[in-house]
């Protein structure tokens, strides 16, 4: 099963990449191969968290800026 998300999770890294100047979501895609192999890799584990903090403090500074209007 590890081999699987592996792969898969390389698979959607290399396919969002490409969608990246091609049509396609490719943002979601690689968003998508992170969340996978972050459940096999540290590093991996380490960008998702990173991610997931920053799309926070963005949601609550945009919060902050709407309740302040």
């Amino acid at each position: 099963m590890r081999v699987v998300k592996v792969a898969g999770g390389f698979g959607l890294l290399v396919v969002g990449v490409v969608m990246l100047v091609t049509p396609g979501p490719g943002i979601l895609a690689i968003a998508g191969g992170i969340g996978l192999l972050s459940t096999e890799f540290e590093w991996a584990r380490r960008i998702r968290d990173r991610v997931e903090r920053a799309a926070a403090d963005f949601k609550a500074k945009r919060a902050a800026k709407r309740a302040a209007k």
